[in-house]
């Protein structure tokens, strides 16, 4: 989770040194406010504009448990330039974290259904997070109050976790990253809540996740990280949607996030993939604007029009011979 915001983003990151981000912290620096009475007609449901509900305290974590430094400070970490490569040791700590990760979220999708809380998937969790020992990485980073991400409807990404039910035809990502073994794994999926979702979201689920599984296909040793933008571009435009430029896939492993910066459209950027080397990509989809208004919350980041986006992410690890997702089950 990695915001355009300050010193760093969350969930998506861009070098100081680009062009890039200096266009994201312009574009990031208005904090806008929430707007009312939009209602959107879908499948003969009118959908009513994302609204904010009640923010609980953010829960504690145990004293014996490692946690990143800033969980101490609740500030934006510097950002990290340097590639995520690891060694044997590395990579098998890599892989359980990861692992764990997609456990977590298994878990939390399971929970999904009309009239749960997202604070309470969050307390779920949370809970299932520190009793492995490990720490739930949202948790206190540059303040963010709560331990896992779940973004609804036209949520883009970033969505904390409060007193709203889930509602029958919703669409929510969960984004859960776990900090295990000075390890983080970091993955999100989009879940459908009840029976009425329409057709045109589950397409765009299912342009979203596909335009992941196409980026993925082309990783490997020698490859350009260009070229994951191009194609996530292809699937949406064979699909007919629109990809968010705002916010980008990161370096992950023994920090949160770090270089390469993983842009989800077609672009100049350097950067080539190793072996050893661990980042995520995590495209975001939009039926509509891929313009974010950001919540008095300083982290909800939804679409300007109101339409639907959705998100698939997954950690990867270069091999020898390809790719290996690590937040698979």
């Amino acid at each position: 989770m990695l915001r355009m915001r300050g010193a760093v983003a969350m969930s998506c990151g861009v070098g100081r040194s680009s062009s890039l981000w200096i266009q994201a912290r312009r574009g990031f620096s208005e904090i806008m406010s929430r707007k009312k009475g939009f209602a959107e007609k879908k499948g003969g449901k009118n959908r009513n504009r994302l609204m904010p509900g009640v923010i609980s305290p953010p829960l504690p974590v145990p004293a014996n448990i490692n946690r990143p430094p800033y969980a101490e400070t609740q500030e934006n970490p510097p950002w990290d330039d340097n590639y995520q490569v690891h060694n044997k040791e590395g990579i098998e700590r890599m892989r359980a974290s990861g692992r764990f990760a997609a456990e977590v979220l298994e878990m939390a999708g399971k929970m999904v259904r009309p009239g749960v809380k997202t604070d309470d998937i969050d307390k779920a969790v949370h809970q299932m997070v520190i009793e492995r020992g490990a720490y739930p990485s949202p948790l206190r980073y540059g303040g963010f109050p709560k331990s896992v991400c779940t973004s609804i409807n036209e949520c883009i990404c970033h969505g904390i976790p409060d007193s709203r039910p889930l509602e029958d035809g919703d669409i929510v990502n969960i984004d859960v990253t776990v900090f295990l073994d000075g390890h983080h794994g970091d993955t999100s999926r989009m879940f459908f809540v009840g029976e009425s979702v329409t057709d045109e979201a589950k397409r765009l689920v299912q342009a979203t996740k596909e335009s992941l599984d196409a980026s993925i296909a082309i990783c490997a040793p020698g490859v350009r990280f260009n070229r994951i933008g191009q194609e996530i571009q292809k699937v949406a435009n064979s699909y007919k949607m629109n990809v968010v430029k705002s916010f980008v896939g990161h370096g992950v492993g023994t920090v949160f996030h770090s270089s390469p910066v993983v842009l989800h459209y077609p672009n100049r950027e350097p950067g080539v993939m190793e072996v050893g080397q661990t980042f995520t990509i995590e495209p975001m989809l939009t039926l509509g604007s891929i313009k974010p208004k950001i919540w008095k919350d300083n982290w909800t980041a939804v679409t300007a029009d109101g339409s639907l986006s959705a998100q698939f992410e997954h950690t990867l690890l270069i091999t020898e011979t390809g790719v290996e997702i690590l937040t698979n089950l």
